[in-house]
């Protein structure tokens, strides 16, 4: 565990904070705060009547992501963006008055070991919001003891829909936005036909695959050649590779999470499967796996996500900047990880607007709030809590970025799509 207190009034000057400041993502929000709420310090007694752990010049949050085990690969930059989002918010003064802590937890790729920690950062620390998790069995592995002890977590990571608490703000995409308007991209755009579909063994994959099959075949028309599932860490792909040589779809539709990236990517390229003679589209590779993975293993295969580092406009462009100012100059930056970085963001804009930090005041409060200048674009919260937002497909280059090839309209979040349970 790892404990960070808020900013005392000395090192509230140092240079961090300046250059936290000039690379500041400002989040302007389309809710009406009033002054008194947005920049005032209410007293204690008002704004936690539930017994979090705030004080008068402090409120406390967990961050819970694995920083050990094959998910580390793909959950240290979520870490590193909430901790950005906190410090900014920190440097414009907190939120209600009071600076942010933040303790940070680590759920080791372990599902009964995410459960744990949410347990103990809502029954011992009394935390007002966790930030965290990456795969659906670690939330879902989370979601009872969120329910049953009324915590609050900002989830960042696309995932499989077909759920909807108001303990938890969604913040990544669901199956809809991204699974459905990627295929379509294929089905339009390099008129494929078929498809062979392989993830990793567990509730998204088996999920989304489902979804995507359902899609392929009684919507579109199409045909699944073949469907494959490796465990978690499982790093020999051969027979899968060989399998899917064998029946020759006109794309690989891919969902390996994890650590498992690397041992899949360069075994595709080592077996001459590359970008130049198959198409292969996943929705679980980020910058964050690339970097891993290398770009040169990637190269000319295509992600659906709803951000690319590589994004073109000048809210991404001071994120960016702040992020790898931050955390280094070689420092990428994933989808999720800016899906997490819009978790602290959030949670600030509805504690104001509900002037309180109890949790079902700020989970009231959560819908229609808007981020206008979100690094992705514009984002909304939806009544369902989760977020409008683009889907975008990028083909990777050898230096680990992708170029955004295609960009989808603003789609609304729909977790339960009707003919696809």
């Amino acid at each position: 565990m790892f404990t960070q207190r808020s900013e005392t009034a000395r090192t509230r000057h140092l240079p961090l904070r300046r250059r936290l400041l000039a690379g500041l993502v400002a989040l302007p929000l389309a809710v009406a705060i009033s002054s008194t709420t947005a920049w005032g310090n209410p007293p204690t007694s008002e704004v936690n009547t539930t017994g979090l752990a705030v004080t008068d010049d402090t409120v406390q949050v967990g961050i819970l992501h694995s920083l050990t085990g094959t998910m580390a690969i793909s959950e240290t930059g979520s870490v590193e963006a909430e901790r950005l989002a906190i410090e900014q918010i920190n440097a414009q003064g907190g939120i209600l008055g009071r600076q942010i802590e933040y303790i940070i937890e680590d759920g080791a790729s372990d599902w009964p070991t995410f459960a744990d920690r949410t347990r103990k950062l809502l029954t011992q620390d009394n935390v007002a919001a966790i930030f965290g998790a990456w795969t659906s069995a670690s939330r879902k592995a989370m979601l009872p003891i969120l329910e049953r002890e009324n915590g609050l977590l900002y989830y960042p990571t696309f995932y499989e829909g077909l759920e909807e608490s108001p303990n938890v703000i969604y913040t990544g995409q669901e199956a809809t936005q991204q699974i459905l308007s990627s295929i379509d991209w294929a089905w339009n755009e390099l008129g494929a036909r078929s498809f062979y579909l392989i993830g990793s063994d567990y509730i998204w994959p088996r999920t989304s695959m489902k979804i995507a099959r359902i899609h392929i075949e009684d919507v579109l028309g199409g045909e699944v050649l073949g469907e494959d599932y490796a465990p978690l860490e499982h790093t020999s792909f051969g027979s899968n590779i060989n399998r899917i040589r064998l029946r020759n779809p006109d794309v690989i539709f891919a969902a390996v999470v994890g650590g498992s990236n690397v041992a899949w990517f360069r075994q595709l390229n080592a077996a001459g499967v590359n970008g130049d003679n198959q198409t292969l589209l996943t929705i679980s590779v980020t910058e964050d796996e690339v970097l891993g993975i290398g770009g040169e293993n990637v190269d000319g295969f295509y992600s659906a996500m709803k951000y690319f580092q590589s994004l073109d406009n000048d809210n991404n462009a001071a994120f960016v900047e702040a992020f790898q100012e931050r955390w280094g100059a070689d420092s990428v930056i994933g989808d999720v990880t800016q899906a997490a970085y819009l978790g602290p963001w959030l949670w600030k804009a509805a504690v104001e607007k509900a002037g309180t930090f109890d949790i079902d005041a700020v989970s009231a409060a959560m819908a229609d709030i808007e981020l206008t200048t979100a690094p992705e674009g514009y984002v909304k919260v939806h009544p369902n809590r989760h977020l409008w937002s683009k889907t975008r497909i990028g083909r990777w280059n050898e230096t680990g970025q992708a170029d955004v090839v295609w960009e989808s309209e603003l789609i609304e979040p729909n977790p339960f799509p009707e003919g696809y349970q």
